[in-house]
This record gives C-alpha cells, structure tokens and sequence, in this order.
C-alpha cells in the first residue's frame, strides 16, 4: 500500500534550481531529474524518434537534494532521450523528461533543443500589446477558442486547417467575403484570446489527420511543449515549437493578447504517468486507504501543496511566459488547487510580468481530500490576491442552469432571477440595492472587487448558448432565440468585472446538440464561419458593446466601493426587467452618466428614466427626449443610455 501523503511529502527533500531537465549548450547538455527514492537513474539514448532500443545508456549521478545528473560533452541538438529509475529492485518504465522542452511525434520520448533555433524572424522584437490605457485586468475582453475548431470547417478559407499556423493567416474569408480567423478576431476589438490546452496532449493521434480524431486537450501530458497535432510537420521537433511562436506574434501583432489554458489538477494517465514513475505517490494526493484522491472527476488529483509539484507548477507557467511570451492562464479546475501555491504562483509571475492575466474555475470536479479552507474556490477568492474566478452564478442565471438542459435562465424568459443577474451585473460584490438572500447566490458576495470575478453565459464546457436555448424554449423560432442570445451576451459585455466570450458564440455557433463535445469530430466542434454571414447584424452589435465597454470605463469600474456608490438600480419592480444607472463621470467617463435597461420580456416595456436629455449608444446611436422621463424598452433587449459631461 502507498505511504500516507504526509510522510513522502516531508521525507523527500526539496531541490531549488532552475536547471532540472536537459540544459543544452554546442559544447556539452546537462541532465537533471529530481527522483529522490531512486537507487540510480539512467539517461536512454535513441536514433530514433520512435520504435528501436537505445543505442547508449547514461549512467546519471546523485546531487543535491534529490537529484540525477549526467553531463554529456558535445553537441547534441536534436537527440531522442528518455529516463528510468531504479526503486527497490526493479526499474521504473522508461518514460519522458517531466522537464522536457521538445518531444518527438505522440510525445513518448524527449528530444534535446537548441532553442533559438525556434525562434521565428523578428521574435526578439515581439512583445505584448497594450489592451487599455493602464492594462489593468478589469479592461480585458477574453474570448475562447479551440486552435482546431478555428480553422477546421472549410468555411474559414484558412490554408494550415487545424494547425497553429492557421492563426496566422491574414486576409482569410468565407464565400460570401466576411473575414474569418485571424483578421476577425482583430476586428471584434478583443484584447484577450483565451486558447483551450495548447501544450501536449495524450490522445490525439499526432502522425495523421483524422476529422474524428479530436479532444479539448484536458489530458496533459507533456506540460512544456505545444501539441504536435497542431504543427504542419509534428514528425519535426521544432516545427511545433517555432510554428506556436509564430501564432503568438502574430495574434501580438494584431493587438491581442494570448492566455493559455493549463491542466495542472490532474494528468492524461495515472500510475503509468511520468511522474509516478519517477517519484511514485508523490505528485498526487492519496486517500487515507492509499487510494487516489480524484477531485478532478478524472482518476487523480495532483498534490500541488507539495513543494516539487508547486515548484513544476510554477517552472513551467513561468518557461511559458518567457519562452513562448504568453500574456494570461486560465486554470482548470482551480478550486484542485491549494490558495498557498496559487497565491505564489500569481506573486512570482507578476513579478516577472506585471499585468499578466490569471483566473480559473473556483470549484473542483468531485470530492477532494484537500481541507476546503485550502482550496482555491470561489469561496476563497479573497484569498487570493491577483487571481480572478469564474461567475458560474451568472452563467446559470442567463442560460439556465447547466445540469439542468430543459431549464431556462433570464435570457431564456425565466422569472425571479432578477436579484441574481443583479448581482452578477455588480460583479458579485457588496451592493445596497443586491438581494442576495433572494439570489442563487448562497446568501452574500463571494467578491470584493469586480476584478475578482470572471462573466460569462458559456464556454466549451457543457451546451453552448445557443444549444441551450433551443432545449430550454423548444417551440420558439430562430429569430427569437436569436434575440435571447444577443440579450445574455449584451448583459456580459455591460456588466462589471471581466467579461469572457465563448467562440462563435456572437453569431450563435452551434455543436448540434451535443452537450460536452470534448471527443466528437469536427463535424461537431469546428466553427461554421458560415454563420458568420447569415449573423453579420448580431457580430456588429457585440463589436459595438465591445468598442463600447473598451471606451468608457463606467463599464470598467475598479473596485468593489466604486460599484456601490456608483451603480444605482431603478426601484421599479417589473418582472424580467432590469435598469440601473452609472455615475460613470466620477469613474473619469467622458460620459457623465449611463443608464443601462435590460428587457427580458417578449413583449416591450415603458420604463420610467432618470431626467436629463439621453442619447441612445445602444443598439444604434441616436438622440431621444425624455418629455415623460420614460424610454419604451423593445422585447428581448438591452439598450444603453448616456449623458454628456
């Protein structure tokens, strides 16, 4: 039976350098591995990427702390290793460098880099663009997308389908002429592009393209180098490095910024895994029987409270920020994740980059062992201090609530959740006017700030919007839900805190019904830039409330005081309508103020409005008077109001 977790944690010592994995020079490479219970440790040589025996075995050193060395004169860029140890008396499998910087096809063996011969031309000058006037992470617009689902339909007009480089591509169209791809992503005015798991994964068959063959990417494997299945030639070590360089200045050079989405609270295998083969037991927490801990709904929850997988941790999203000039990371499953390591995580790297972004899921995929004062969870979120959470609140509150595939939301036409869509549009922050005993909130805020918190109606998990209006208002038409779809997205992009879109989602993408289309083909996930014609009305809006959102920072505000001094809601009660007013001139707006109405009804609404001469933003711009004090709210929308200073 495995040790208790306690003992392997502190009888391991803990190894402090920066140089674990293969340290390559012309003149000699330099193996590190930290296997503390290892009897010894070997380097295997292949000639090969794949298939055949090594052709020479390194006999690697004890060092400090923990540690195996082996220091190989020469020149030895482009060399297929792996490592096994030896515990007790037999030896581990042999298995790929945790640290590894390049893999061969399918990632089963390491391969030594020269890293600046991944370097793609100009990749010395490229850097970060601004996305506000301060970059601070309450004027981000973050949109998800799937490298694969990007370019795969052949409605995106893309050459490298599927592939990094397809981000690349400028001046790509679909048959009727409107931009896809790249070009589109620059002129929706985000600042943020949000990627699905980019580094190696396990169960994509990299060798060849099969429109069937697809995953998310939530099964990692090998944590520091890009998926081969996403380069042109994955066969090429380099190739997937160079080509993922290439995707990130060119998004850089269009003015968007790119966040990563890491999978450190579990791995693709478990007892086979890399790490428990070369310090088995350690990286994952253990239930009192020896069993493992699976908080992550996926087999295993890895123990990021221990030392050296907080160490990986951190080596590794630091090695993205610099190596690969990543901007942002999103966690999956956070709430996995202990405050402690999160907190340093978000100290070490903004030491290093001070406006990157950071946010994750506050909540675990099942039972955990870790005592759940320690876990990063919404709950938690004033523990941490720089790192952002997702509102799964006010995703259930406009769409209907996600386990639930029949049940309306606000968007959908449900009523009595006005409190809650409240307190969504406050960021789930401390408010005067917020019910938050009558909210699906548990009672009060989880945020002080509206920096904390993360709004968004879908994401790849679960029905997409417009899936799940279709289920949750079977007999309506298109046009309607349609409707319903751009009100959810309006509230998203007006409400405080970040807003967070979901690809496709602006001109009602579809997955056809299919809830969690993690495994299903590209028939089933890839984007119909199609659509994006059919809906050009619908993209034209959200651009607007983006541009919008982007100029006037009473859509921005800062901290949790600002949202509940400065926001006011109407007082009238009227059922599925919603109207509140933001003293947007005290947040240095050069509008003085904005009145938001949000109709949730299928039937217009005369909502009584504060006095002044208002010029609507939104939809259209165009002036109105307010003889009467009253606006006439069409169905199914949302408007913006202002005040000039």
């Amino acid at each position: 039976m495995p040790e208790p977790v306690t003992s392997i944690r502190d009888r391991f010592p803990v190894y402090s350098g920066d140089d674990l994995g293969a340290t390559y020079s012309a003149q000699q490479t330099i193996f590190k591995l930290w296997s503390p219970g290892a009897l010894a440790a070997q380097v295997l040589i292949f000639a090969d990427p794949v298939g055949g025996y090594p052709i020479e075995v390194l006999q690697m050193k004890t060092g400090d702390h923990g540690t195996w060395t082996y220091e190989w004169p020469g020149d030895h860029a482009g060399v297929f290793y792996t490592y096994r140890v030896k515990l007790a008396s037999d030896w581990s499998l042999d298995v790929p460098d945790p640290y590894a910087k390049a893999v061969v096809v399918n990632g089963l063996r390491a391969m030594v880099i020269n890293l600046q011969e991944t370097n793609p031309d100009g990749w010395e000058h490229d850097k970060s663009p601004d996305f506000s006037y301060d970059n601070q992470p309450e004027d981000a617009v973050i949109y998800e997308l799937h490298v694969r689902d990007a370019s795969a339909d052949a409605s995106s007009g893309i050459m490298h389908k599927a592939k990094f480089l397809g981000l690349t591509e400028t001046h790509t169209r679909n048959a009727s002429g409107f931009s896809t791809g790249l070009d589109y992503l620059s002129e929706l005015g985000i600042t943020h592009l949000h990627l699905l798991p980019i580094n190696d994964f396990d169960t994509v068959d990299e060798t060849t393209y099969d429109p069937e063959k697809y995953n998310w990417g939530y099964d990692p494997y090998n944590y520091f180098v890009p998926e081969g299945s996403y380069a042109a030639n994955p066969l090429d070590g380099k190739s997937r490095i160079m080509e993922c360089k290439k995707m990130v200045m060119a998004l850089h050079q269009k003015g968007i910024r790119v966040v990563l989405d890491v999978v450190f609270n579990h791995t693709s295998q478990i007892r086979k895994s890399i790490f428990n083969q070369l310090v088995p037991g350690y990286y994952y927490r253990l239930n009192p029987d020896g069993s493992f801990s699976d908080g992550s709904g996926c087999g295993t929850e890895t123990a990021t409270e221990h030392p050296m997988m907080r160490k990986f941790m951190l080596d590794c999203l630091k090695y993205w920020l610099t190596e690969y000039h990543a901007d942002g990371f999103r966690f999956d499953l956070m709430g996995l994740h202990d405050v402690e390591t999160m907190q340093m995580i978000a100290d070490e790297l903004k030491a290093i980059k001070p406006d990157v972004l950071l946010y994750g899921e506050g909540w675990a995929g099942g039972h955990s062992v870790l005592p759940a004062d320690q876990r990063a969870v919404k709950d938690n979120v004033d523990k941490l201090h720089g790192i952002s959470v997702f509102s799964d609140d006010i995703r259930d509150a406009l769409k209907g609530r996600v386990f639930f595939p029949d049940q309306p939301g606000f968007a959908g036409g449900a009523i009595h959740l006005e409190e809650t869509i409240k307190a969504g549009i406050v960021a789930s922050c401390p408010h005067p006017q917020v019910n938050y005993t009558d909210s699906n909130l548990p009672g009060r805020p989880f945020a002080q700030s509206p920096v904390q918190v993360i709004n968004y109606a879908d994401c790849h998990d679960n029905h997409c919007l417009w899936d799940k209006l279709a289920l949750s208002n079977a007999t309506e038409d298109e046009p309607t839900r349609k409707k319903r779809q751009l009100l959810a997205l309006s509230i998203i992009l007006t409400s405080q805190g970040i807003p967070f879109l979901h690809a496709g989602s602006e001109f009602m993408r579809t997955k056809k019904g299919v809830e969690n289309s993690y495994k299903s083909p590209d028939s089933i996930n890839a984007i119909n830039w199609d659509l994006r014609s059919i809906h050009d009305d619908a993209v034209t809006q959200i651009k607007t409330l983006i541009r919008l959102r982007r100029t006037h920072p009473g859509f921005r505000l800062k901290t949790g005081s600002q949202v509940a001094e400065l926001i006011r809601f109407d007082e009238e009660k009227i059922p599925g309508f919603i109207s509140y007013t933001i003293q947007s001139g005290k947040a240095g707006d050069s509008w003085r103020k904005i009145w938001v109405g949000i109709n949730a009804n299928t039937e217009a609404v005369d909502a009584k409005i504060p006095d002044g001469c208002w010029t609507q933003a939104f939809p259209e711009e165009h002036s109105i008077s307010s003889i009467r004090n009253s606006y006439n709210v069409s169905p199914l929308q949302l408007v913006i109001l202002y005040l000039d200073s």
